[in-house]
């Protein structure tokens, strides 16, 4: 394998991953430009495989959306909508309750929930669906409202960041999940979500969060406009951040997804950039424990293989996935918690269902 590798041009690379070094962002983007795939992967998987050994996690969750109704409306978002659209909705904190009591049954351990960002809700309304789904399913762990939602939520409530984050873990909050990252180039911004909050103020909401203890995941979106030193510029604002504040449990890189969207003329990312994504990343991200494969993204098959190229974590059983299915996504829109299994058994790792925070609940035999 040295011998290949050293044909492939990755040497050098090899040498700094056994030893642990931190790749620098040129090392990163001779990896994106490689044809050498299976080089790319067995480099990933030597760190996999340091951080998790064989084990691939899994987690049985449900999402709630709460609104789609956003003043925001990026160009590669198919969920938002404004106010006036047939199709905006907003579920009343009634109607979050009568979906969380829908799945009582099942052994949800974390509910995750999120929305567009809507101008005319009050900043109660948000404390009362954390309150209502804490009362509903006393110990869940509820991961909701993007560093991008956080902002908004402090502006309605007209409090800082870290007041408004205090309000929000005293009514139930547990952690934050990592979208509305985007890519953080304030070009890409510019064309693509102008009215985001910039990349900056995403890391500094992430950041403060992590001082007072909840814990985030981060995201990428991958595959519009962007190029490959954009994404490296981001993928290294992220570790330098995770170097600060040592919050983030996990990256998560965004398939786009082009349908139904204002950007529906580009032809998203291949598989081949799907599997280099998660590969360049658990390289790059030294300083995060995991990187997942978002089966809804990218489809089981292929989140199955990349638990070769570097993943070690397949998300979970979603239980009514709609924002990338609103984007033209194939993939089923939940997943039995036996099949995420089986998928894992047959990428020849040990399934893992754990909490939000990676707490293992049950290791499964290979």
């Amino acid at each position: 394998m040295e011998n290949y590798l050293h044909r492939a041009g990755f040497g050098d690379i090899h040498e700094k991953v056994v030893a642990g070094e931190r790749l620098s962002i040129a090392d990163g983007l001779r990896l994106y430009s490689t044809n050498e795939i299976l080089a790319l992967g067995y480099l990933a998987d030597l760190v996999r495989r340091r951080k998790n050994g064989d084990k691939a996690y899994f987690i049985y969750n449900q999402h709630i959306n709460y609104s789609n109704i956003c003043s925001n409306l990026c160009k590669f978002c198919a969920f938002g909508r404004d106010a006036q659209s047939p199709l905006a909705f907003q579920l009343s904190v009634a109607d979050v309750r009568a979906k969380v009591r829908e799945r009582l049954g099942e052994p949800i351990t974390e509910i995750h929930m999120v929305g567009g960002i809507h101008p005319e809700l009050p900043f109660d309304y948000y404390l009362e669906l954390l309150q209502a789904i804490a009362e509903e399913r006393p110990g869940v762990h509820i991961q909701a409202f993007t560093c991008v939602e956080i902002a908004h939520l402090a502006e309605r409530a007209g409090r800082s960041v870290e007041e408004t984050l205090r309000l929000l873990q005293g009514a139930g909050l547990g952690s934050l999940p990592g979208g509305g990252a985007e890519v953080f180039s304030p070009r890409i911004r510019q064309l693509t979500c102008e009215k985001k909050i910039s990349g900056e103020a995403w890391l500094e909401i992430a950041k403060t969060a992590h001082r007072l203890g909840l814990r985030s995941n981060a995201t990428m979106l991958y595959g519009h406009l962007e190029t490959l030193d954009e994404r490296l510029e981001h993928l290294d604002a992220l570790r330098r951040t995770q170097d600060e504040s040592g919050g983030f449990l996990a990256f998560i890189p965004l398939a786009f997804h082009p349908k139904n969207t204002e950007m529906a003329q580009l032809p998203g990312p291949s598989g081949l950039d799907d599997l280099k994504n998660i590969a360049v990343a658990r390289l790059m991200l030294d300083n995060f424990p995991h990187i997942k494969a978002y089966w809804v993204m990218i489809g089981p098959q292929l989140a199955q293989i990349a638990l070769s190229f570097g993943a070690d974590d397949m998300d979970g059983t979603v239980k009514e996935e709609v924002i990338t299915h609103m984007a033209g996504a194939q993939t089923a829109q939940a997943m039995g918690s036996r099949t995420l299994v089986r998928l894992i058994r047959e990428a020849g790792r040990i399934p893992v269902e754990r909490d939000t925070l990676y707490n293992v609940i049950t290791e499964h035999a290979a």
